[in-house]
């Protein structure tokens, strides 16, 4: 209601001005009276449509973007409105009409052209006031990390937090979090349980963990998919991204953002196992070759019992023959030393 009143008031004065103007020649104040109640009406009515909808629509886009974009608008308006107001005492010489259209015009162009400026250049602005100077050894540095669904869901990043591993800050991009909770109100159960547990590995994180967990409001309304977003956001903020993800990880490498895999940590962190190497597992099933039995060590690595169907469901003492490293992890191939080697 305040900004139809503005509104209307606007108007009514420009309506006014227009009527004396008119009045001057003609020596009729009434001119400007009925400039003035016309003024009122159009006010009234048109002011809704031309300040009222455009001016909330902008209140919510500035509410929207993230602060740094909105600096870099600011900016940029006011450095485009300075180079045309140094534009317009020479551009207002010009001959005839464009005197005065020109100037109005390199208004807008100017700030237009500063805006975009700005926004495309921001990155390189602000690294123009990053220091260069070499970090002292010892001192600490922040580091901001952008999770992925997948690494939500598969809830090992609150282990890794909680023992310390990460130091810096977790950003979750508001389009992640809408991710979960469109998996978590699936109708599949799996899926559904799957988001669920996201969105409470996300709440432990927050709740128990020392190292804080920030929502990232910006996102890329002109990218589709989630993981496209995910590799701009790294490669606006100059993070890695940790992830789960096979294929975004292969997508992001490529773009040269650097990524954490989980999968890859929890290969890098299992038992180093020699051939050779002597130790009792529990047979738990069969394997897909004739006589094979299949064991696991504690951390999930298979190991492949040569003539070890025997032994399915009991213990047994076996030495390694070889060591098999695969893209889905590693695979151990050894045989009970109740027979002595191989048959």
């Amino acid at each position: 209601m305040i900004h139809r009143a503005i509104g209307t008031v606007a108007v009514t004065l420009a309506a006014w001005q227009v009527g004396g103007l008119m009045g001057r020649h003609t020596e009729q104040p009434r001119n400007a009276i009925m400039g003035m109640a016309t003024g009122v009406v159009l006010g009234f009515l048109l002011t809704p449509f031309v300040v009222t909808r455009p001016f909330e629509a902008l209140r919510r886009k500035a509410r929207s973007m993230p602060g740094p974009d909105l600096l870099s608008v600011v900016l940029g308006l006011l450095g485009g409105l300075l180079v045309a107001a140094l534009l317009a005492f020479p551009l207002s010489l010009l001959p005839w009409w464009f005197g005065r259209l020109v100037p109005a015009l390199a208004v807008i162009v100017c700030a237009y052209l500063g805006i975009s400026l700005m926004l495309e250049r921001r990155n390189d602005l602000a690294a123009l006031f990053r220091p260069r100077s070499p970090i002292p050894l010892g001192a600490g540095v922040e580091t901001q990390y952008l999770l992925d669904t997948s690494a939500i869901i598969d809830g090992r990043i609150a282990d890794i937090v909680h023992a310390g591993f990460v130091h810096g800050t977790l950003l979750v991009p508001r389009y992640v979090l809408m991710e979960l909770q469109h998996i978590a109100d699936s109708p599949d159960q799996l899926r559904r349980n799957r988001g669920r547990r996201g969105l409470d590995v996300l709440h432990r994180l927050q709740k128990e963990s020392a190292t804080p967990v920030l929502i990232s409001d910006k996102d890329y309304i002109q990218i589709g998919e989630v993981d496209g977003k995910l590799v701009q956001s790294a490669r606006d903020l100059g993070v890695p991204v940790i992830t789960n993800d096979y294929n975004l990880n292969r997508i992001a490498e490529l773009q040269g953002v650097r990524v954490l895999n989980i999968n890859q940590l929890a290969n890098a962190l299992k038992a180093i196992v020699l051939p050779g190497e002597e130790m009792c597992v529990h047979v738990v099933q069969e394997g897909k070759e004739l006589n094979q039995g299949l064991a696991y060590l504690d951390d999930g690595t298979m190991i492949v019992v040569e003539n070890g169907r025997r032994f399915l469901n009991s213990d047994v003492d076996i030495a390694v023959t070889r060591v098999l490293q695969t893209s889905a992890g590693r695979m151990i191939f050894a045989h009970p030393k109740a027979v002595g080697g191989p048959q």
